[in-house]
This record gives C-alpha cells, structure tokens and sequence, in this order.
C-alpha cells in the first residue's frame, strides 16, 4: 500500500470518527431536548400570550417554595448536561440546535430568578389560575370527558396556588398589586356566569362546578383583599434594571444589541412609520372611509373569503409556499363563558396533535365602540389575518410543528415569532394586497407606528425611566389607541419586560437576513425560498436563522 493510499484511509477514517462523534452528541442534544421539553410543558408557566401555549399533561399544578427549589435543582441538572456536550466540531445547523436549547435553559433562569414573577408579582398567580382556566376554554367545545375533567381541575388548583401566592410574594410593586385588586373586582359574578354558560358543553353536573366556582371565588376575593390591605407599604418602583434587561438580551433573545440600539432602532422606524402614514393619508384624501361590518355573521363570511384571497395571492405571486394540509384561519362568535371570564388572548391557534383543526379566533358583535385592534379589524379582517392566521402565527407555528428537527417545534422567544408576525405585514402591503383598500394600508402604517413605539415602551420600563401610568399615557397619545387597549399593553410589558420590542426588532432582523442573503446570492435568490425557510424555521432566532442559512457568513 503507497503512502498516498495510507493517508487517505487514515483521513478517512478519521473523517469518520469526527462525523460519528458529532452524531452522537447531537443525538445526546436531541435525548436532552426531548427531556427538557417534557418537563417544560409540565412546569412552564401559563402566560397571557398565545404564540407560547404548548400541550401540556393534565392535573394539578403547584407553585409551592418546595416546588419551585424542585425546578432550580432540576435546571441545574439540566444546564450541567447541556455544558458537557462539545458543539465545536458539529455542522452550523446542529449548533444552532445546541444555542436553542440553551436559550430555553437561559428562559427558565429568567423566569426562576432574574425576573422572578413568582414572588414579585401577583399578576403571575392570575395568570397561574384563571389564564390556565380560560387557555382549556379557548379550545373549541363540547369537551369530552378528558378535556372536562382537565378544566374543573383547573378551576379547583385556584385556591391552592393563590395560598401558595400569598406565601411567595415578597414585597411586590404597588402597580402590580394594584393591577390584580382591580381586575378581580366582580369576579364572583363573573365565574358564575361562566359556570352557567359552560356545564352544558361539558360532561360535568351543574353542582360540582358551581361548588368548585365559588370556593374559586372566595380564594380569589380573599387573595385580593390581601392585596388591597398591602398597598399602602409596597413600593412603587417596577423596573427589573439595566443588568437584567440586557441579561435577556443576550442569553434568551440572543440578541447582539444594547438598550440603546433598540430604543436608535425604534426611533427610526417611528420616523419612517409616521412619515409613511402621512403620505398616505394625503394620498387617500378623496378616498370613502371604510365601514364596520355591519353584523358578526358578514363579519365572519367576509374573513373567510379573504383568508382563501390571501392563501392564493401567496402562492400565484411566488412570495411563499401554502401546503394543502394548512387548515384555516377562521373568525367565531365569543362562546359566552370564555366572554364572562376573559383573562387571555381569545383565539385557538390549535397545537400540534390537532393540525387537523381550523385555527379559531373569537370576536364580539361589529361596533364603532371596540378597542383599537378590533376596530381595525372589523373594517377590515385582512391585516389581522396576515399577522396572527396566513401567513402570519397561526401558520408559522403549524410548519414549525412539523420541522423533521424536533429541536425547532418549541418556542423560544418572541422575537422570531412576532417579528415574522409583523415582517407579514409590510410584505404583504409592498407585494399589493391591499391596493385594493387605501384606508386599509393606513391601518398597516398605523400598526407600525405602534410597534415602533412599543420598543421605547419596553426598554424604558425595564430600565426605570417610565412607570405603567406614563407609558399607557404614552402609547394612547401618540399611536393613538384606546385608553384601555393602551393600559393592557403597558401592564402586560411592565410585567414582562423584553416581550414588546419583540415585534420590531424581529422584523428588523428579517430585513438585514433578507438584504444579506440577496446580496450573497444575486440572481439565484428566490424569494419564495427564503420566506419557505423563515417561515418553518420560525421559532428560532433571527441571528442563528440567518448564519445557517449563509454557511456561517
């Protein structure tokens, strides 16, 4: 044998090592992923939003110190053996995989200890107990006897974790506190209504959910009680601060960018919203104004329609591929136990076991009187569909559900999320589907102008520099929107900082993976397969998207 020859065998062979060393450590990453994911949908908190719903197994939950040490000790397990895999030698998709995780590892951290809701806010404890309650609802009934079982557990698990609150919270902000005492004003009468509404699409008896209603009831009176007989000795100051703010930046978003470049960021694409806003309210001067629907079954039809109009631009104009096996995005009538109870966004976006499913989202009667997103969907349902049904959430999250890479079904963060969410809109503005509506492109350029804002909103929060009064005050003014609508949107990011700038910053990434994949690959770019691949890759960060899919550039 030449010399030649034995090298190349042992290049080979060592080749083949490398190769079968890198694939038993990613098989080690995809065993770690499956275990983490199993234990997430069992301990993960429930949250208002809904991109971030998962399946979860049924039964009691328990928020309990005991419970929570359990989870640190258990996340200490899990990021020991997340460190010990050696991602150096495994190809860029496989690491991208390994920084996934770790961003799921780095959101339990957060969620445990750098911004640790649990003992700080009690809004965290009605999200525990009547948000989980009103998610089950969001699933479209008659429930069976599984799905009813699951939702009286839900409504009997509110006296424990409230008790379990009332121990945790620590010296949470008065703004906190004072959310909660006024959002349950009247929730007796409010569970009541719901328990009326809803024993007939169970196989519950009317008895034992009432019962369980009313000990809810008195559990979550006697919770904001406690409240109100705290507020005048709790602090005043929300914010997380400066080093926990960029904190999630760096190692949950996986973002590279400052508090400063975001607000920079948001600015400028507040400039360019409102100037674009402008041009078009000139230019549509002569234009009829559009009208609210005039009554929720038209409503409903027309949303239809459009969604089949949507579905179809896509594919004709090459901008993104629609499989057949995508069900729909379809309005409902709100089921009146789900209006009784509110306490989460209305919509179904199904889950991965019900991909046969239509997504569903509740909406109430057409009037010139609802709230600032409403509105502009009852004159026209088109921008809401293109962000939240096609091709927007509702579409990303069943592609990413299916992804051949387990790894890639979860959520992680919003930003990719939301950020596709809104990147939708102006795409599919530029590509011509609303040329047909002028007022309805304004609508668009108003959305942005709000998601422009909500990026100031969020950094300024976190960092101290706007209360929740201010930044409601600042959003009503100057997007401008509802005085309630505005208040919702400061509470939800006051407690949950790093989410609202998600949308924007998301969309801005797209656009830099966007410019520099065109560039990189001049004629042979294709747009559809760009879109193809951000769309089903949709749940991992724009960064790491991005450095797969230009080999590491």
């Amino acid at each position: 044998m030449t010399r030649s020859n034995r090298f190349c065998i042992a290049f080979l062979l060592s080749s083949l090592a490398i190769l079968a060393i890198a694939r038993a450590q990613a098989d080690s990453l995809e065993t770690l992923g499956n275990d983490l994911w199993a234990w997430r949908a069992k301990y993960a908190p429930f949250t208002g939003d809904d991109v971030n719903r998962m399946e979860r197994p049924r039964g009691m939950r328990d928020w309990s110190r005991a419970g929570i040490e359990q989870r640190r000790k258990d996340l200490a397990h899990f990021e020991a053996r997340w460190k010990n895999l050696d991602p150096g030698q495994w190809p860029i998709s496989q690491q991208v995989d390994y920084k996934l995780i770790g961003s799921a590892l780095s959101r339990v951290r957060w969620e445990l200890d750098f911004n640790p809701r649990w003992k700080r806010d009690p809004n965290f404890y009605i999200e525990q107990t009547l948000t989980a309650l009103a998610e089950a609802l969001t699933v479209p009934g008659p429930y069976n006897e599984a799905r009813s079982r699951e939702i009286l557990t839900r409504v009997e698990n509110i006296p424990s974790i409230l008790q379990q609150g009332s121990e945790n919270l620590e010296n949470p902000p008065a703004p906190f506190a004072t959310v909660v005492v006024e959002d349950l004003n009247g929730i007796r009468e409010r569970l009541r209504k719901m328990s009326g509404a809803l024993v007939g699409s169970t196989n519950l008896k009317q008895g034992e959910l009432d019962a369980a209603t009313d000990r809810a009831a008195d559990a979550l009176e006697k919770f904001q009680e406690h409240l109100r007989g705290r507020l005048p000795k709790l602090p005043r100051q929300t914010a997380l601060g400066r080093d926990a703010y960029i904190w999630f930046l760096q190692n949950v978003a996986l973002m590279p960018f400052t508090p400063e470049d975001l607000l920079a960021m948001g600015k400028q694409e507040w400039n360019r919203a409102v100037a674009f806003e402008a041009f078009e309210k000139n230019r549509n001067k002569d234009v009829p104004p559009l009208k609210i629907a005039t009554d929720i079954d038209s409503w409903i039809k027309d949303a239809a329609e459009k969604e089949l109009q949507i579905r179809t631009f896509l594919e004709e104009r090459g901008t993104l591929t629609v499989p057949k096996w995508i069900q729909h995005y379809t309005l409902r009538p709100t089921p009146e136990y789900l209006r009784a109870l509110g306490f989460t966004e209305q919509d179904d976006f199904t889950s991965p076991s019900r991909l046969n499913e239509n997504c569903l989202r509740y909406v109430p009667e057409p009037s010139e009187k609802l709230g600032y997103f409403w509105h502009a969907t009852a004159m026209d349902t088109r921008p809401i569909t293109v962000h939240e049904g096609i091709p927007g959430h509702y579409f990303q999250l069943c592609l990413s559900w299916k992804n051949e890479d387990p790894i890639r079904r979860h959520y992680y963060d919003s930003a990719a999320n939301e950020g596709i969410g809104f990147y939708a809109e102006e795409m599919m503005l530029q590509a011509g589907l609303f040329d047909d509506s002028p007022h309805t492109r304004e609508i668009i350029y108003n959305f942005m102008r709000l998601r422009a804002l909500r990026v100031e909103v969020d950094v300024k929060l976190a960092l101290g520099e706007f209360t929740l009064e201010q930044a409601a005050k600042y959003l009503e003014e100057k997007v401008p929107m509802d005085e309630q609508t505005a208040r919702q949107e400061a509470i939800a990011f006051c407690t949950s900082p790093g989410g609202a700038m998600t949308y924007q910053i998301g969309k801005l990434q797209i656009l830099k993976f966007l410019a520099d994949a065109r560039m990189q690959q001049g004629d042979k770019f294709n747009l559809r397969a760009f879109h193809d691949f951000l769309w089903k890759n949709g749940n991992v960060p724009i960064a790491l998207q991005e450095w797969e899919y230009l080999g590491g550039r």
